[in-house]
């Protein structure tokens, strides 16, 4: 009980409460979320994305930990499938439970987490943080997974139930998040050190602005979504997302035989809820976007008491320290 109060006060609960902050601005002011959306997905992302991917050695090992999150991501369409079709769901509400449980918030939640989780007790050794270089490139790995997957999987996805999947595709391709991770590839080839660029500090200030921008943006869309107890497609997503996504992430680990701080941070990653951005893909499409709402606030709000089990369980799995 210690340790599972211990993760739920210094891991979860900083989170929930720049989550808090969102909700209750919310209700003080008629902020724009359509604006806040824009900036995250056109800014704040590729800016983010780009300064970590630059500055991060990329080991070998870290083929494996993107292996790993595409056979997560597979294996969650596959089950998305199976359910749709057993369920009897419509083309649009297919393809919006799919983008539920295939992407999850590897940024805006993964990133704090991670930080918070190898950067606190028993990670801590001698007053030094060891692990949490190599824990936030695995996350990073992921969230690259994730990025290139959710703007064009999931706007395609999106799309089809009312345009045609070419037309949904080029939309995809004009997302800068894409081009910022090629991007990001090329200037580590090259012979100069961007760092030193006076441009440099601007873009590690937008970057820094993703996580607390997306975690209060969370929060006002929490306060604008209604939520209905009784839908039981809601809580199917969430059961898949938050309890199933470990279990597959064990399941892959096991088998590409990954382990220690790698296969820790996997497991904690695979497990945090629906991503923002498929409840605003939803409503950017207008596809089902109550559902993928009600979905994401669903499982940000039962992953406060899944994640401390999650973090606890792969602390048991893969222990570290």
């Amino acid at each position: 009980m210690k340790v599972f109060l211990f993760i739920l006060t210094n891991n979860i609960i900083p989170i929930f409460a720049l989550i808090a902050l969102g909700f209750l601005i919310s209700r003080k002011f008629d902020l724009n979320i359509n604006t806040l959306s824009k900036l995250i997905f056109y800014i704040f992302s590729p800016c983010f994305i780009f300064v970590n991917l630059y500055k991060t050695s990329v080991p070998l090992e870290m083929m494996k930990v993107m292996a790993i999150a595409v056979m997560i991501l597979g294996a969650n369409m596959l089950i998305a499938a199976l359910l749709s079709k057993l369920r009897g769901y419509s083309e649009g509400l297919k393809n919006a439970f799919a983008n539920s449980i295939m992407f999850y918030n590897s940024a805006n939640i993964g990133i704090p987490l991670i930080t918070l989780v190898f950067s606190s007790e028993p990670f801590i050794v001698n007053g030094e943080m060891p692990y949490l270089s190599i824990a936030l490139t695995v996350q990073i790995m992921v969230l690259v997974v994730q990025n290139i997957s959710t703007h064009t999987i999931g706007l395609i996805n999106a799309g089809k139930a009312d345009t045609q999947w070419k037309d949904s595709f080029v939309k995809a391709m004009k997302m800068p998040i894409i081009y910022a991770i090629l991007l990001a590839f090329v200037c580590k080839a090259l012979p100069y050190d961007l760092t030193r660029l006076p441009v440099w500090s601007s873009l590690n200030y937008a970057g820094d602005a993703l996580v607390p921008v997306s975690l209060i943006t969370l929060g006002i869309q929490l306060m604008r979504t209604p939520i209905e107890l009784r839908n039981i497609d809601v809580y199917l997503s969430c059961f898949i997302r938050l309890l199933v996504g470990p279990v597959l992430a064990v399941i892959f680990i096991y088998m590409l035989r990954v382990d220690g701080i790698i296969a820790h941070t996997l497991v904690i990653s695979s497990a945090v809820p629906s991503s923002v951005n498929s409840a605003l893909i939803a409503v950017e499409y207008d596809n089902h976007p109550d559902f993928a709402s009600q979905a994401v606030v669903a499982s940000t709000l039962l992953s406060a008491v899944s994640l401390a089990f999650v973090i606890y369980m792969a602390r048991v799995l893969f222990p570290v320290v």
